[in-house]
């Protein structure tokens, strides 16, 4: 079986960068044939490495979010909420405009 990742072409760079909606000029088109095969060999490498037996995982360490129960409590009114704003106007903080009139 002949190797895949050996034959690609600047075409072909091409051909991925335009999928991917990637800009790329002359040289770098010229760079990254030449490079990516060697990248993906680097990958093919590594997937080599993890046999069947690694656990495919998106974070070296493990992660876990750490959620409270959701209880209804106490909290301000919106009345007591206004007090403290600087500006306020039909139950609204009121502050300044930051973007124009256009639309």
């Amino acid at each position: 079986m002949s190797d895949p990742v050996s034959g690609i072409s600047r075409a072909d760079v091409a051909h991925l960068a335009d999928l991917a909606r990637i800009s790329l000029s002359d040289d770098e088109l010229d760079h990254l044939a030449a490079e990516l095969p060697a990248i993906l060999e680097h990958v093919r490498v590594v997937q080599e490495a993890a046999g069947d037996d690694v656990t495919p995982m998106s974070h070296p360490l493990p992660i876990s979010n750490v959620f409270r129960d959701d209880e209804v409590r106490e909290s301000l009114t919106a009345e007591e909420a206004l007090e403290a704003a600087p500006a306020s106007e039909q139950q609204r903080f009121l502050v300044p405009r930051i973007l124009g009139d256009e639309q």
